[in-house]
């Protein structure tokens, strides 16, 4: 297997990588990374072991570039690192073997295991990358994604035989998308040769488009309807798109006429979806729907911890009910802040504890209970020089879209709220539209650090303002 070939040395700048990974990259450290296996340095490549072909995969998609730059930094030369999975075994390595010919592929598109493997080229329409720590085993059960949870254990033990298709919503970073990959590991653990194709809507709406463009919708088809499960999160983007529904709907029937499992889900229940087609409406509702609410306090501080237990940190009690108690909005705000404290652990090499998650986090405004949204509007309209009629207006100029969906954003944020109650604000909106007005901030937050910073200036305000109005 190579390991005659491993030094000491090698073993060093692994350990090395290991130690600079968590100093300089710890949001992408996990537990796991103890487990990769060291292959050794052969002519300017690290070659590293995952002990799953998922996690390899994860390995490759999301950590390559930092790993490089890891042992470029610890070894003090130029070297690439190639992942391999547990069975393959690197040209490089091997002791007087010829590699094959060309590795016979499994279904999914990786090396049958025992082959001496080709390091293969990404190809532009494989699946979304799996995260190995999105797993039944770390999905924390509570009141709100109780009966999801089991029925998506049910699937993942009998594909296509209990709930077909299986439809899961619920509201921005509430759980689904972990429930999904959850149902995608348990599948590939039972049957490494099944056919599991996941993807977004964004994803299938872009490769039908291409597919159309270029004159190669049999390669589309077959990509979709050849497969043995198809999983496909935020489906609620077919709204209003009805050429793509099109192809979806004959996609589907496709598979449910072959026994293939199908799975979705959606930030809303299937007759909430606007401009949906009746059909489709019908076809998502034949199987199980199943709602995820947002997690409970109780919840919330489980998993607080479980994610410090994933990236090997310490997570006293009373920090982990100090960040649920803060977090109310959603898990992914939870993980941010686990990870902004991890960071701020790390580079002030203080230990985590209340006052540096106070620090991290930022102590609350001083004032009682939550900002209203007549605060909210207030701060919003002022700033950008509106009136309150132009944000329940009808009118979709720049000028009036912006402030309006800043509002209801923030509204999201700072207030317990319904979706419904805040549409409710704004010209009796619907849900699907504040749902739509919050990815649209949170996108351009990230692109634009300008219009980053109105809208924390605009957060601090409310907050601030909290207990006045």
């Amino acid at each position: 297997m190579g390991g005659d070939l491993m030094h000491d040395s090698d073993r060093k700048v692994w350990e090395g990588m290991l130690a600079h990974l968590r100093k300089h990259h710890a949001p992408i450290c996990r537990q796991w990374f103890e487990e990769i296996e060291p292959m050794g340095i052969v002519s300017g490549s690290l070659h590293l072991r995952a002990h799953s072909a998922l996690h390899r995969d994860y390995l490759r998609r999301q950590c390559a570039d930092a790993f490089r730059e890891a042992a470029c930094a610890v070894s003090e030369r130029l070297l690439t690192v190639q992942f391999h999975g547990p069975d393959e075994v690197p040209p490089a390595l091997t002791k007087g073997a010829k590699p094959s010919a060309q590795p016979q592929p499994t279904p999914n598109g990786t090396p049958a295991h025992g082959n001496v493997i080709r390091e293969l080229k990404p190809n532009r329409y494989e699946s979304l990358v799996i995260n190995p720590d999105y797993s039944f085993e770390n999905f924390v059960v509570g009141p709100g994604n109780r009966l999801a949870h089991a029925a998506a254990l049910a699937v993942a033990q009998n594909p296509d035989r209990v709930y077909n298709p299986f439809f899961i919503h619920g509201g921005v970073g509430v759980g689904k998308t972990h429930l999904l990959q959850a149902v995608c590991l348990r599948l590939y653990e039972a049957n490494p040769a099944a056919v599991l194709y996941y993807t977004s809507c964004e994803g299938f709406m872009t490769q039908f488009f291409e597919s159309v463009t270029s004159g190669e919708m049999s390669e589309f088809r077959h990509r979709f309807r050849d497969v043995d499960v198809l999983v496909i999160d935020d489906i609620h983007f077919l709204a209003k798109r009805e050429v793509t529904q099109e192809e979806f709907f004959h996609t589907f029937n496709s598979l449910f006429q072959s026994s293939k499992q199908i799975i979705l889900s959606s930030d809303a229940a299937p007759d909430e979806i606007p401009a949906l087609e009746e059909r489709l409406v019908s076809r998502f509702k034949s199987g199980l729907v199943a709602k995820v609410d947002s997690p409970t306090f109780e919840t919330r501080v489980e998993i607080v911890k479980t994610k410090a237990r994933l990236r090997a940190m310490p997570m006293p009690d009373d920090v982990a009910c100090y960040i649920a108690s803060r977090i109310d909005t959603n898990i992914r705000e939870l993980e941010g802040a686990i990870v902004k404290l991890q960071v701020q652990a790390s580079v002030e090499n203080r230990p985590i504890d209340v006052a540096l998650a106070k620090e991290s986090l930022g102590e609350p405004f001083p004032g009682s209970g939550e900002p209203t949204i007549q605060v909210i509007i207030g701060m919003v309209t002022d700033f950008y020089g509106i009136r309150l009629t132009d944000l329940q207006s009808k009118h979709r100029q720049r000028s009036i879209t912006i402030p309006r969906q800043v509002c209801m954003f923030l509204a999201r944020r700072l207030t317990r709220h319904s979706l419904e109650e805040i549409g409710g604000y704004f010209g009796g909106r619907d849900h699907t539209t504040v749902m739509h007005a919050v990815r649209i901030v949170e996108t351009r937050r990230n692109e634009d650090p300008e219009f980053d910073a109105v809208v924390r200036t605009l957060e601090d305000r409310s907050r601030a303002a909290r207990g006045l109005s």
